[in-house]
């Protein structure tokens, strides 16, 4: 049998990368090739229904275990992409035991993650964590997530351990916000699901922010320098200019908790035409709105200095906050919650996520989807590690939600 460490290091070596600018789904075809290798491995293991569609979404059914038929069916997801914010390819996982110090990712090229910048890992001394070599993104997010349901699926099958109907999914573009947007939900069928795509293996959440996309394109006018004296419209100079219009307090290096940004995540600029791609996020919808309304403001401002048209925004809704619906059903929560009690944390924390997931769209489409924890650290960077330990224990808390002893301890179908 496969260990779940093991099974990650294999998933993250696949180049996974999505793409902002890509206009099909998947928005790169790479990501078609963790898809196929799934599908085989599913295949092998024994699952049920196990294909994947020609927008790169994978499924599978593990039956219920004999007598466990009239319990809940519960779905597991997670996504295969991996952030475009730095690249995923040619990962080169590592497994580097921690003394309680600075973590030395790369001694050829001197990229070391220092306590001083990370001073949780002085908590991880004398413990595993697996992590990249310091070039590019481990992609624990969301390859820790596939591995523990794929590792907790391989487990149950090999002891017997009575289970409700599991359904799997897997789904491409989460990281540019489309993971559900081609989600099969009626063909899924689950009763309700669980994203594993969380941080800190303590931390569960039911809470996200609301969130859009917001392009920015600028129209210069580009005239050779010595002749362009009241002619020249620099474009690149006003996409600077029109960042500076919005709240320079209000982006993901200075907010935390409840708090939403505008986050510049893209920008290229010459002097005809330039660019600007955001994410604009907030928890409060309210404020959300306010959000979009004010980088629809600042065009308006580029165009009044600069000329009509100088500024034109395509603006996209993404996902929102999950927790409006959530709220009417905690009991899918309180099962995460004593799913995570069996696995040994004693403990488990409610967290607000500062992002997103799938379980966001999945759960304004019908299908309730909190999200679970993966033991992910540092994501979308360099710095990205999983401690093994967590890995472990994630995979424990999987199956422990599809387990037939909880579920009929506590959640049953109909009476949620």
């Amino acid at each position: 049998m496969n260990d779940v460490v093991t099974r990650f290091m294999d998933y993250a070596r696949v180049w996974t990368e999505s793409d902002y600018k890509g206009t099909s789904t998947p928005s790169a075809a790479r990501e078609f090739d963790l898809a196929k290798k799934l599908v085989a491995e599913m295949k092998a293991m024994g699952l049920s229904d196990v294909r994947a569609d020609e927008k790169c979404y994978v499924y599978a059914s593990l039956p219920a275990t004999p007598g466990c038929e009239n319990l809940p069916v519960i779905g597991l997801i997670a996504h295969m992409d991996t952030s475009p914010d730095m690249t995923g390819k040619g990962v080169k996982p590592q497994i580097v035991r921690c003394t309680g110090g600075d973590v030395v990712l790369n001694a050829e090229k001197n990229i070391v993650m220092r306590t001083a910048d990370f001073p949780e890992l002085a908590k991880l001394a004398g413990k595993d964590i697996v992590c990249s070599d310091g070039t590019t993104l481990l992609g624990a997010d969301d390859k820790a997530g596939i591995a523990m349901i794929l590792q907790a699926a391989e487990e149950l099958i090999a002891e017997g351990t009575p289970h409700c109907a599991v359904r799997i999914a897997f789904t491409p573009d989460e990281e540019i916000g489309l993971g559900a947007s081609g989600f099969d939900v009626k063909g899924f069928g689950a009763d309700f699901a669980y994203t594993l795509d969380g941080g800190a293996v303590s931390e569960y959440e039911y809470e996200t922010f609301n969130a859009a996309s917001a392009r920015v394109k600028i129209s210069g006018f580009s005239i050779h320098p010595g002749e362009a004296k009241g002619k020249m419209r620099n474009a690149a100079l006003i996409a600077m200019e029109f960042n500076s219009l919005l709240p320079p307090l209000e982006v993901p290096g200075e907010t935390e908790g409840y708090e939403g940004f505008f986050h510049l995540v893209e920008m290229h600029g010459r002097a005809e035409d330039a660019e600007l791609t955001y994410i604009i996020r907030d928890h409060d919808m309210k404020r959300f709105r306010e959000r979009k309304e004010a980088v629809l403001k600042a065009a308006e401002v580029v165009c009044r200095r600069h000329g009509a048209n100088t500024a034109a925004v395509e603006m996209k809704d993404q996902y929102y906050n999950m927790v409006e619906i959530l709220k009417d059903h905690m009991e899918v929560v309180d099962l995460a919650e004593a799913a995570m009690k069996k696995a040994g944390i004693a403990a488990p924390e409610h967290k607000p996520i500062r992002g997103g997931t799938d379980g966001c769209m999945l759960t304004y489409k019908g299908l309730l989807c909190p999200n679970l924890p993966t033991g992910g650290r540092n994501a979308h960077g360099r710095f990205e590690y999983v401690p093994a330990e967590e890995l472990r224990t994630g995979v424990k808390i999987a199956k422990n939600i599809v387990s037939a002893e909880l579920l009929r301890s506590g959640y049953r179908k109909g009476n949620g």
